[in-house]
């Protein structure tokens, strides 16, 4: 077996993405090759695309995107794997160094040699998924059980940012949890948060489609519509007051056909990045409680800690996932009646690496030209 030719979506410049072919070698002794053939796109891949950088983050050679994938093995190393030809998988594209201490811990996400692919963190940096093939370590290649689709697959991604976040919150059963931000994380932290035994899900987005979809689906048991003030408050009273009347609305909330507020939360999963969403957090978030932070948006903010510190409110960073994979993929194979029917996240899906760009604008909308919803946008690469 000698190497290949392959086609690879590479973006060259802001909105700037191109097909090129590039050589693919032959997988190294402890490498499958992976025809990759389901790509969700992510926010950070979108950041990538519109700006050519995520947030400090520059680009500084061209980069294909994607890391949310699953594909077929088409090819072993003479050596022999523990996968075979046909095995479907679900790709944990994350590699970390394995050695150091963080790794030792089992907290390999935080590994400060991790390379991770379609991110320009590392240089040179780690090229996407969105390309034809690609060789993979087969210890990060999970197979996909025969009742799991691709798509299912290429989900496992951001289902394991939301698992590794109800890891880190502790949930308990019985809890009520707040997730503000309906995007395609936020609903499966709601999702994840019922599969917990979460006893109340409340879930809140600027968007009435989005609150109205999960609620309709079964992920959030409540939802607000987050009002959004004319004019924005600018003074930093200003927006803490906002702050705070938008946590008393979410406090006030009562579930259909009920009498009794559902009141605070005893875990908040934030989202969304924004600054006023972390300031509702924390008063929105019962005493002794935590507050995950999810979404990667503004990176500085002005908080009232002092909110967070009188009830002893922990604020909790989030950064990816580790050891989740599996747990992942057993849970969307099992049949599990708490679990909403995360398949529906999927709105949109565009065929083959010449229509990614069309993808991508796509995934940039809340909404399509016809004004459906845009949740998750996938590629598919499938011959």
């Amino acid at each position: 077996m000698s190497g290949t030719e392959v086609k690879a979506s590479v973006l060259h410049g802001a909105r700037d993405l191109q097909v090129d072919v590039r050589q693919l070698p032959d997988p190294a002794a402890d490498e499958v090759q992976v025809a990759v053939q389901a790509t969700g796109i992510c926010g950070s891949d979108l950041h990538y695309f519109r700006h050519f950088r995520n947030g400090p983050i520059e680009v500084r050679e061209p980069l294909t995107l994607g890391h949310e994938s699953a594909g077929v093995v088409v090819a072993v190393p003479a050596s022999g794997s523990s996968l075979k030809v046909g095995d479907r998988v679900a790709l944990e594209v994350g590699l970390p160094c394995e050695n150091c201490d963080l790794c030792r811990e089992g907290r390999y996400n935080i590994c400060r040699g991790m390379s991770f692919r379609s991110s320009a963190k590392a240089f040179p940096h780690a090229q996407g998924t969105l390309q034809e093939r690609i060789n993979h370590p087969a210890r990060w290649c999970h197979k996909l059980p025969d009742v799991l689709s691709l798509e299912h697959g290429a989900l496992v991604e951001p289902l394991s940012v939301a698992m590794h976040a109800r890891d880190r919150a502790g949930l308990k059963s019985g809890s009520t949890v707040l997730v503000l931000g309906a995007g395609a994380v936020g609903l499966l932290c709601a999702a994840v948060s019922k599969v917990s035994g979460a006893r109340t899900v409340v879930i809140a987005d600027i968007l009435e489609d989005r609150v109205q979809f999960a609620v309709d689906n079964g992920f959030a048991d409540a939802g607000l519509t987050v009002p959004i003030p004319t004019p924005r408050p600018e003074s930093v009273e200003d927006k803490l007051a906002y702050a705070q009347d938008l946590a008393e609305k979410v406090k006030a909330l009562k579930l259909k056909g009920g009498e009794v507020a559902i009141g605070e939360a005893a875990v908040t999963f934030e989202c969304t990045g924004v600054e006023s969403c972390m300031q509702t957090a924390i008063y929105a978030t019962q005493p002794g409680g935590k507050i995950l932070i999810i979404g990667m948006g503004m990176p500085v903010q002005t908080l009232p800690v002092m909110a967070a510190s009188l009830k002893e409110v922990d604020l909790v960073g989030v950064f990816r996932y580790a050891n989740t994979y599996r747990e992942a993929i057993d849970l969307l194979a099992s049949g599990n009646p708490l679990l909403p029917n995360v398949h529906k996240l999927v709105t949109h899906r565009f065929k083959g690496l010449g229509n990614v760009p069309a993808a991508f604008d796509t995934a940039a909308k809340v909404k399509d030209e016809k004004g459906d919803l845009v949740i998750k946008v996938v590629v598919d690469m499938a011959d």
